[in-house]
């Protein structure tokens, strides 16, 4: 699988650079499901996941996986998930990770979720042997939500509001984290609050595009255009109106937009649990064929089909998020897409998930008829 990987990206790479007319190109899919499940047992509830590249033995790119939970544990996958290697914080043994965002095998940063300081941010520079944190924050109402980065240096997180707005950190340098001002952002509803089940509540599309998503008494997306110095607001129909409810997890790709979430509390209700918007956040419409219930996290595979995770089960969209469909029954919490062959996803008990895509992908020379590539890549 992996010496096809490498020749497809390869072989891709070199028409693209000598051509400049090849696409990937959906041929078909077939039925079957998504994920796998590769480790189970950890005494951890993982809700944080994300997937890099480092150069292999051959200099080709290969995946590393690194997943982050309960009880300070944090985990890293050389070899698409056969083996896992515990990461330790110091100082962090009891806390709660519920984001990780890595940039490549050895660089990577955590963020933990509680009151006060034990909502942390720590960063690895060494491929987890050593961390430093890098921010925390001893007010008691101080809980951080989400963590999204741009590149090795930019990034952002997301928390509950203190004093009526919505808490924004941002790093420009990957070493100094500061709280952005809030003079333009319009304020939090009363008991208005951010997620932190899967640490996908935020969304970045670059270094200046920054979405989050909300729950509660209302459902809302925040959209700044300006990385973080004004925003506005835009009301969804996920459902909402008392503290588990609301939107858990979005995700961008250009102007298209896809939210989930439903009431934690009521995992199998299957309505109100997924809407899209194609003008990037100013409308929102309902997903017309829903997922099976309450979803933590939603990813895109491609520039079209989604996967998206919860404890009843995990469904995709072929469509940008108008139609789900399920596939799988598994209890998973995150999930994170490198690219349309890679990708992973998390849940209780240290469960660990391997991606299946069921789509199938052509090469295609657009310059004419008969010019097809002849590689084709199918699961």
């Amino acid at each position: 699988m992996r010496d096809m990987r490498r020749y497809l990206m390869q072989s891709f790479t070199l028409v693209l650079i000598v051509m400049a007319a090849v696409i990937f190109v959906r041929a078909g899919v077939k039925d079957g499901p998504w994920w796998t499940v590769q480790t189970s047992g950890i005494d951890t509830t993982l809700r944080g996941v994300s997937v890099a590249e480092f150069p292999g033995p051959d200099q080709a790119p290969v995946p590393v996986v690194w997943a982050s939970g309960s009880n300070g544990v944090i985990l890293q996958s050389k070899d698409m998930g056969k083996t896992w290697q515990r990461l330790r914080v110091q100082g962090g043994e009891t806390l709660d990770f519920r984001s990780i965002q890595a940039l490549d095998a050895r660089t990577a940063y955590v963020m933990s979720s509680g009151d006060g300081d034990k909502s942390r941010i720590y960063k690895t520079t060494d491929g987890g042997a050593n961390w430093k944190m890098q921010y925390t924050d001893k007010r008691k109402e101080f809980f951080l939500d989400g963590l999204a980065c741009v590149s090795d240096i930019a990034c952002f997180a997301v928390g509950d509001p203190i004093d009526g707005e919505f808490v924004i950190l941002h790093t420009k340098d990957g070493q100094n984290w500061a709280q952005l001002p809030t003079d333009h952002m319009p304020a939090a509803l009363p008991k208005e609050g951010a997620f932190a089940a899967s640490g996908t509540c935020l969304a970045v599309d670059n270094d200046q595009e920054i979405y989050f998503a909300t729950g509660g008494p209302a459902a809302r997306v925040f959209h700044s255009s300006d990385a973080g110095y004004s925003w506005t607001v835009n009301s969804t129909p996920i459902v909402s109106g008392n503290a588990s409810s609301g939107i858990f997890s979005i995700a961008v790709h250009d102007k298209g937009l896809v939210i989930v979430g439903g009431d934690y509390k009521d995992p199998e209700r299957p309505y109100r649990v997924a809407a899209y918007s194609q003008d990037a956040g100013k409308t929102w419409t309902l997903a017309a064929q829903q997922p099976g219930g309450f979803r933590s996290a939603v990813a895109w595979v491609d520039g079209v089909t989604l996967a998206a995770v919860g404890p009843n089960g995990e469904d995709i969209s072929e469509d940008g998020g108008i139609h789900w469909k399920h596939t799988d029954s598994l209890n998973l919490n995150a999930l994170a897409i490198l690219d349309i062959w890679d990708g992973w996803a998390v849940g209780p008990e240290g469960a660990i998930a391997q991606m299946k895509n069921r789509e199938q992908y052509q090469i295609r020379d657009e310059r004419g008829p008969g010019s097809d590539a002849a590689a084709q890549k199918g699961h």
